[in-house]
């Protein structure tokens, strides 16, 4: 006998598998083994796309805009690129969570008209597509925000953030999936199930903006839409081998994202991009919102309009090792190495960042991610009667047995400013400009094992900017063995035990991507994204494909 919260789910599942546009599918015996571990180069392999479609869907948003607007792309094939790209990402990673193909592309021949009228572009986004995350409200359609009791919840009215993204000329063709409560570095729910990582299949992609990673990472999309409260956008852009970025908090617009306990403000959320390419295209995404200033519609935004910043090789860049907590995996260690090597070649100031107070900070922030005890999150769940994910018990457990009293709260509320103040006081001091950085002790999590944040986290308490961009640098089961000094490491606790145990060799991991993290100063999220500009075209090699 089927259960009512399996029904209600069923209902999710329906509204994903009438959307898929079924022309494109492939059958199951023309797919890559379930055992096989990579995904990301079936694309050509699968006969499924054109050579023209390939070289389309391996572009970046910039570059594609330029070329639809010089006549060479229209609107309508690239839509149809990314959608048969995003469907065959579909059958192997299971990131979407609806199709919005007729839409798109009856909107993608609306821009092409629009330049065959005018010549000109319908604005600095036209007709890219960008996927977004399921819990980012669309007019007329369902947001379930990962829980059975919100199945058959229909928003009114789109996201703040689309309706810009629309009028700047975005066109969006796929919502994607994201984890039970939003609270996981991983990205699995009761509804439309367990998203996998293109890279490695039995990693993680992430979490929560876990189906924009892979998005990502397969390239269903140029541009993507994440939000972040510990580490929501940077650890799936990390862990697919992509870019995400972490605005300050209040500068881009949140209204329309639908949370089960909206109105918190103890640890501000933040909605940001994510990019398949570059650097450059987050840049894009960020222009293109904020220079329609916002802040007239949702008032408690920061009225600061974006600015130009150049990228510069005359900074200073901090190197953290280790956050004083946790120990990164070697393959992390390899990449900072590397970084550093390459930064100094070039003649950018490098020193070392001692971590302040970390752990400090993370009791700070747990206890403040859920000021109800993780109530609104429990009567969602009961509500349905579906049964928690393992990792919503284990996110749920950071908080207290007990909602915090006014008191409690502001005391805690003081702590998170005095430490913001104290770690801006210390950058100032120590005279760095960014912090470069892990984005998790691994280059991905084992999936279900993605139970350590702070390396993200950190950040969100601190509200600093921050950019992951990949390294350059892959796991290797041939070079990233224990060194000696690795197999003598002791454990300063049972939590830095604990994950440094799961590098039981590389070949975990093998395949995986390590993505590295730049922080900068609050409110410069201008020239933190161009550091991260600076520092990824020193650090890594990259190709860019044209028509």
């Amino acid at each position: 006998m089927t259960r009512n919260w399996e029904s209600q789910a069923q209902k999710g599942r329906d509204i994903l598998n009438n959307s898929i546009p079924k022309q494109w599918l492939l059958p199951v015996d023309r797919l890559p083994p379930v055992s096989q571990k990579s995904v990301v180069d079936f694309p050509r392999k699968s006969g499924l796309l054109s050579e023209r479609e390939l070289i389309i869907t391996d572009m970046s948003a910039t570059a594609l805009v330029t070329e639809m607007g010089n006549g060479k792309l229209s609107a309508e094939e690239v839509m149809v690129a990314f959608l048969k790209r995003a469907v065959l990402g579909h059958q192997l990673l299971n990131f979407a969570t609806e199709f919005m193909a007729d839409e798109a592309i009856a909107r993608a021949k609306e821009h092409d008209e629009y330049y065959r009228r005018t010549g000109k572009l319908v604005g600095p986004l036209h007709g890219i597509p960008i996927s977004v995350k399921e819990h980012i409200s669309m007019k007329n359609r369902t947001c379930n925000t990962g829980y059975v009791a919100w199945v058959d919840k229909v928003t009114t009215e789109d996201a703040l953030l689309l309706q810009l993204l629309s009028k700047a000329g975005a066109i969006f063709h796929v919502r994607t999936n994201q984890p039970q409560s939003l609270m996981h570095l991983c990205c699995s729910n009761n509804i439309t199930g367990t998203t996998l990582n293109p890279l490695n299949r039995t990693l993680s992609p992430g979490g929560s903006s876990g189906g924009e990673g892979a998005s990502m990472g397969f390239r269903c999309a140029p541009l993507g839409i994440g939000s972040d409260i510990g580490g929501s956008i940077r650890c799936p852009a990390a862990f697919c081998g992509a870019y995400g970025f972490r605005p300050s908090s209040l500068r881009n617009p949140v209204t329309g994202l639908k949370v089960a306990a909206s109105g918190q403000e103890t640890i501000r959320g933040v909605v940001g991009p994510m990019a398949s390419r570059s650097i450059e295209d987050l840049e894009l995404f960020q222009r293109a919102v904020l220079e329609q200033e916002p802040w007239d519609i949702e008032t408690s935004l920061m009225p600061v309009p974006w600015k130009t910043a150049d990228p510069k090789r005359d900074m200073t860049v901090a190197i953290m090792w280790d956050d004083g907590c946790v120990r990164p995996h070697p393959p992390i260690t390899r990449a900072l190495r590397h970084a550093k090597e390459k930064l100094v070649a070039a003649g950018v100031k490098v020193v070392d960042w001692k971590p302040y107070k970390h752990q400090h900070g993370w009791e700070v922030i747990r206890a403040l991610y859920y000021p109800d005890a993780g109530s609104k999150q429990r009567e969602l769940l009961a509500e349905s009667g579906e049964p928690a994910r393992p990792l919503t018990d284990w996110a749920l457990s950071y908080g207290q047995s007990m909602p915090l009293s006014h008191p409690e709260a502001w005391a805690l509320h003081d702590q998170r400013d005095i430490y913001r103040d104290e770690y801006h006081a210390l950058i100032n001091s120590r005279g760095v400009d960014f912090i470069l950085s892990p984005t998790y002790p691994a280059a991905a999590a084992v999936m279900g094992e993605s139970q350590y944040w702070n390396y993200t986290a950190i950040w969100n308490l601190v509200d600093l900017p921050s950019v992951v961009f990949p390294s350059g640098i892959t796991v290797d089961p041939k070079v990233d063995v224990l060194s000696e000094e690795d197999r003598k490491y002791v454990p300063r606790d049972e939590v830095d035990e604990r994950e440094w145990r799961k590098y039981q060799g590389p070949e975990r991991y093998e395949g995986a991507s390590v993505g590295l993290q730049i922080a900068g100063r609050r409110f410069k999220d201008e020239e933190t994204l161009a550091a991260a500009k600076a520092v990824e075209e020193i650090v890594s090699e990259k190709r860019h494909s044209k028509i």
